[in-house]
């Protein structure tokens, strides 16, 4: 059974820093790209980064770049996501996913259709 769990969530106030996980489990996800999305109350959920199999290629939201960054340790099955000069409006459920790699073009794994599995989610609050 393939698994994706969340962690690292919580509450900061603005300008701080956190650093998610996201651990992977019941099969071998080292072709497979891996993203980070996130859904706001009312709102629907959106791209925040993604990384692809072989850790060598990376690709943002505008949202959130120069502020967050994807990373992967391949030999752990991991994949982090570390978010720096926190903003109120990052405030959401923060969900990881992965999608076969099919391709080597990044923009590809900005689509949420593309991928197959997702973990549970966990919650990012940023207070002002």
């Amino acid at each position: 059974q393939v698994q994706l769990v969340e962690s690292g969530g919580g509450l900061v106030q603005a300008g701080g820093s956190l650093r998610l996980s996201c651990a992977a489990s019941g099969r071998t996800f080292s072709s497979y790209a891996m993203g980070w999305f996130r859904q706001a109350p009312g709102k629907e959920r959106e791209f925040v980064a993604t990384i692809t199999w072989s850790g060598g290629n990376t690709y943002y939201a505008d949202s959130v770049k120069g502020r967050f960054t994807i990373s992967r340790d391949s030999a752990k099955n991991t994949v982090y996501l570390q978010m720096n000069s926190l903003k109120p409006e990052d405030t959401a459920v923060y969900y990881c996913a992965a999608a076969p790699g099919v391709t080597s073009s990044i923009r590809y794994y900005t689509q949420r259709n593309v991928y197959h599995y997702w973990g549970q989610g966990t919650q990012v609050t940023v207070s002002s």
